[in-house]
């Protein structure tokens, strides 16, 4: 399985600390970069109270004030850690990681969404989850297994621009498709396009205009453009900064989100969803993580 964590280091940060922890307080991965002068990343493991033998990393891939994207991937033999799309170290296991049951990250960032991709169904009567970072005002809620998102395929990370990709089996209600990555500093457009490969129609544009400040929808359909739709909660898209979006099919419309937050919805005017198989990207912008 996979951990994603898309954050920013403060901008005076000395440390922070992302450990993968057990019943009872031992500690099977302890992640800590260090800014202290000599900046290094440690890594450790805690068993029975008591600290072991560190590794560290004299190279710092975070910087004071920027966003970062950390994802750890857990294999048979070690956590595997990716920074900003570069791998960046192995740490070997020393405890099994089935005892691992909780992830604690602590320290001076900000957290903006935190994502666990793969390892099998949870346990019964326990429903799996997406919890923002930091819950706004009002009651944290658990969603029906009915109401779930459903995502079949597996996550392909630092795919190339301009991207395709394949809905197997074409979209369905409940279907999410996930998209996390990075706007260029001198963007001017970014192109996703949820289209029928057969007819080059296309069901769902999304068309961030980098210069117009604007988030525009349309769709292509017989060979016309249809109504563009631009009013938004908000616009995700900003030159240099990291976007994670989440689309969702659903029955008579495509419901889409990005860092947690709603930002449009946008109703179905190509009613045979099911038909709409490829999913492309394009643009100025670099992919970090797309799950079809």
């Amino acid at each position: 399985m996979s951990i994603y964590i898309q954050g920013v280091a403060n901008d005076h940060m000395k440390r922070f600390t992302v450990n993968f922890t057990l019943p009872g307080g031992d500690i099977a991965f302890h992640f800590n970069p260090r800014f202290d002068g000599w900046d290094k990343v440690v890594f450790n493991t805690k068993q029975g109270g008591n600290w072991g033998k560190e590794e560290k990393k004299k190279s710092m891939p975070f910087r004071k004030g920027e966003a970062f994207e950390l994802v750890f991937i857990v294999t048979g033999e070690h956590y595997k850690v990716i920074v900003n799309g570069s791998p960046f170290y192995e740490y070997g296991h020393r405890i099994p990681i089935q005892m691992v049951t909780h992830l604690q990250v602590d320290g001076d960032l900000q957290l903006q969404s935190i994502n666990f991709l793969g390892g099998g169904p949870p346990p019964p009567g326990q429903v799996p989850m997406t919890i923002p970072a930091h819950p706004g005002p009002g009651p944290v809620y658990r969603q029906s297994p009915y109401e779930l998102p459903t995502m079949e395929g597996p996550p392909v990370f630092n795919p190339p621009v301009p991207f395709w990709g394949r809905i197997q089996g074409g979209l369905t209600p409940r279907k999410t498709i996930v998209i996390k990555g990075l706007v260029t500093h001198q963007a001017k457009s970014i192109t996703i396009n949820f289209k029928v490969a057969q007819s080059e129609d296309v069901a769902l544009h999304i068309n961030p205009r980098l210069s117009e400040g604007a988030v525009v929808r349309n769709s292509y359909l017989g060979g016309k453009w249809g109504k563009e739709e631009r009013n938004a909660t908000f616009n995700p898209f900003t030159r240099g900064q990291y976007f994670d979006l989440s689309i969702r099919c659903g029955h008579d419309r495509f419901k889409v989100f990005a860092n947690g937050q709603h930002v449009f919805d946008y109703p179905h005017r190509f009613p045979a969803i099911q038909r709409v198989d490829t999913v492309e990207i394009k643009g100025d912008l670099s992919l970090s993580y797309v799950q079809i």
